[in-house]
Order: structure tokens, then sequence, then C-alpha cells
């Protein structure tokens, strides 16, 4: 069942300081139009630059997800793209007049808070979305973080961290589905531990931190001197280690809060492949860098398949019209009938399906010794695949005949040996009338197009 793209409503600001900068930030969500994903809008720059939230774009993840387009630079971006794919948001623009956003308190909530009190809305287009049909898998060997994408009925995110300290230990994350994310994700605060807060010190970062926004886990020993570096960075005027072995003034969540927030991490890191996806990430020791590059990898395979334009079916279910009901419809007999099953057939599109055998009477000629099947006969089997969708039509489709009228732009592209599985797909040009059907037509094998062809013929009644 095809779900319509999503935005929101109203504009909605929110401001905040910006975690590493420390400067003031204010961040405005706005409406977008049908396919325009997620960008971000510099409106404190010159001409107004605007970043898509692309993983092409993504430049450093040392401390975020940082993207840059021309020089222009947004840092920090996976919180506020977790929001929006969180409440299955399609397409958003984030005007923002500095290069990060506020930090607020570390989560996506108070992103989620804003996009939900600006409304959100459905679209006048159905959403793209890429359905996993086999496993995808990315590993950074030094590492070890490992992301495997696999089929499934929807999103959904499992994270396994591991960081090999005591205080933090091994911990687990799922969300099963993206509904979930606001209860159970979307407050999972950012974390970090207490060595890596004296080096963010020392280089004079997170001067918008403070212990609101993120978890600090005492891994070392907490000294005199990091002590009075954490009370003035922090201004507080004592700086404790609770029992739970976090920094003080703080309560946790969930006791698995690191792990939430790696899972909304992955989210927001995955929302710069651009389409929605309907799978299973199984994410091990996951990492900004490990997620955006990973990204980058299923963006570049969803690229592909686009170009190829190959439809995948599941040849297992039982099909639509098997070869009987098939010869029901259409005229043609053996050694002419040229499809064995359709699969999908509707008003406007139809799909059929034919298992290329050695025992085709065709291959006896055509040729002895290279068995090819003739470019002509695919030509005729998509003709034969728009019959069934023309002869759909008529209540009696036994008392008519299908003459071709004309064929246009036909081109072959690959070879089609004994072996293969052809899968035709034929789509309407124009509606249909009097009878005339004209379509335009691809034929498919090995997960590429084989041939296609725009297509016109007509139906006459047998006098």
């Amino acid at each position: 069942m095809s779900k319509q793209q999503k935005t929101i409503q109203n504009e909605v600001t929110l401001s905040g300081v910006g975690l590493h900068t420390g400067n003031e930030v204010t961040m405005v969500f706005k409406p977008a139009p049908v396919n325009n994903g997620f960008a971000f809008k510099r409106v404190d720059l010159e001409g107004q630059p605007i970043i898509e939230a692309k993983a092409d774009y993504v430049t450093n993840t040392q401390r975020g997800t940082n993207l840059e387009k021309n020089g222009v630079q947004i840092q920090t971006s996976e919180h506020v793209l977790a929001a929006a794919v969180g409440l299955d948001i399609d397409n958003l623009i984030i005007e923002i007049n500095a290069s990060e956003p506020p930090i607020m308190d570390g989560s996506s909530k108070f992103f989620v808070k804003a996009l939900e009190e600006a409304g959100i809305v459905e679209q006048d287009a159905e959403i793209e979305e890429y359905v996993v049909k086999e496993v995808i898998s990315y590993k950074d060997e030094t590492t070890g973080s490992e992301i495997i994408l696999m089929p499934s009925e929807e999103y959904q995110v499992t994270t396994m961290v591991d960081f090999g300290t005591k205080i933090l230990g091994t911990q687990n994350a799922t969300l099963d589905k993206i509904s979930d994310f606001k209860e159970n994700i979307s407050a999972a605060r950012t974390f970090s531990f207490l060595h890596e807060i004296e080096m963010l010190l020392e280089n004079d970062l997170i001067k918008g931190g403070d212990l609101n926004n993120a978890i600090v886990y005492v891994d070392k020993e907490l000294s005199e001197s990091t002590t009075e570096k954490l009370k003035k960075a922090f201004k507080k005027d004592d700086i404790k280690i609770k029992s739970n072995g976090i920094l003080d003034n703080l309560e946790l969540h969930w006791a698995n809060e690191a792990a939430r927030h790696k899972l909304l991490d992955v989210i927001g890191d995955l929302a710069l492949v651009g389409t929605r996806i309907r799978g299973k990430v199984i994410a091990n020791k996951p990492g900004h860098l490990v997620n955006t590059l990973f990204a980058k990898k299923l963006a570049k395979i969803i690229k592909k398949e686009k170009r190829n334009n190959v439809p995948t079916f599941n040849l297992n279910e039982e099909p639509l019209m098997d070869i009987h009901k098939i010869m029901d419809i259409l005229p043609h007999r053996p050694p002419f009938l040229l499809i064995d099953r359709i699969l999908e057939l509707s008003d406007k599109h139809v799909v059929g399906m034919k298992n290329v055998t050695m025992n085709e009477d065709f291959f006896v000629g055509h040729f002895p010794g290279a068995p090819v099947m003739p470019g002509v006969l695919q030509v005729e089997a998509m003709a034969q695949c728009g019959g069934v969708l023309v002869l759909n039509t008529v209540p009696d489709p036994e008392n008519y005949l299908t003459y071709f009228m004309k064929m246009d732009n036909v081109k072959f592209k690959q070879k089609v040996l004994p072996g293969d599985t052809l899968i035709f797909k034929a789509e309407l040009i124009t509606p249909i009338r009097r009878g005339i059907c004209h379509m335009q037509a691809y034929t498919y094998a090995n997960g590429k197009i084989v041939a296609e062809a725009e297509l016109m013929a007509q139906i006459s009644k047998v006098k």
C-alpha cells in the first residue's frame, strides 16, 4: 500500500547554544516541497547557501556528523535529522544562522517537540522507499565496527555497544518500529568519557557543554586539576561522581541510555542516504564514521538500482495468473505463447514472467552451438504482456485478437540465454482508447535491463 510524503504545516523556531562553539544559535524548521528531502540553509551567509543532507557531503565525523558543500559547513547534523526521520517526515528545510544546530539537552527530544508543534501533513506525492531484498553490510576492520542491513517488513534498528570499560560495559538497544522513536529513543542524550572531556577542553571545544546536555562517564581517576577545569567549564561550584559512575547533577533516563543514543545517531546518520529504508539495521559498535561510510555505500547501491530500474518480485509466491489463466485471455498458443505468469496487473501496468529453457523451438536455429533468444521474440513477449493489460478491459477477451500497430525506440542491451528468467514490465503511456494500447515496455534478466521498447497495439473483435 502506497504512502504519501510528509512535511510540516507551519514554521517553528528553536534557539540554544552550539555544543562546540558555545554561540547562540537560532534554527527554523520550514515546510519543504515534495521530493525535496532534508536540507540545511545557512541564513547567516551571503546567498543563504543550501547544504542537502546527503552522505556525499560528509567531511568529518570526529565529534559528530559534519557536512560541507562548496566550503559551507553544517556540524553535528545527526540529532536534528534523527528527529525528522523519527516522526516519519520526508521533506524539511532547516534554516540556521550558524554552522551547528543548538545542542539543547544533547538528544532529539526538543526537535521532536518543535516539529510536532509545527504540525505534520501529508503531501500529494508517494514516498520513495528502498526495500531491502538482500543483506548489505560494511565493516571497519580496524575498529571492528560493523553495520548490517537485512530484509524486514519495516524500518528497525538494533545497536550493540561495547567500549571496553567497566563503567559502561556492554549495552544493547532496539527500535522495532519508527513510531516508537519519540517515546523510546528521542530523549537519549549524548555522552562522553572523562578522558575525552579533558581532551576537548584542552582543544577549546565543547564551549556550549554543561551537565544538562551530556552524560559524562568517569573512566579514570578524577584528579584535582581536572575537577577544577570541569567546575570552570560547567560553571559549577562542585563536581562529584555519582554511584553509577557518571558526573553529578544528572539522572539517567534509562540504564542503557548510551546504547539508545547510539541508535539515535544511527537513524540520524542513515538519513543521509536520502531515501526511506524498509529493512532491519544491526549496528555493532556504531560510530559516526562507520555509520556514514555505510550510508555512502547504501546510497550508491540505491542510485545504481534506480539507474537500472530493475523491479524485484518474489517468484515463489502464487502468481496473479498462471499459464491457464493467461490462455483464457490471450489467443496465443505454444510455441508462440511467450509468457508463463502474470505477477501484477492494474489498469495502468502489467508485469509478466517467462522462464527461458533450452527446449525453446527457436534455439534450434538461433544459433546452433550458441543459443540466444531472438530480440524480436523479446519484443513479442513484452507485447503479449501488453495484450493481457488491454484485453483485461473487455468482458469477453476470448473474442478479441491483438495486433501490432507500431514499435519505436527498440533497444537490446544484454543477451538472453537458456536458464534466464525474464521479467516483463509494461506501463501505459496514454490511457487505453478504442482498444488501442500505447505503452513503454521493459525486459529484465539477472538484475539488468535486457531490452526496452515503446509499443502500440490494438485489439480487434473476431468476426
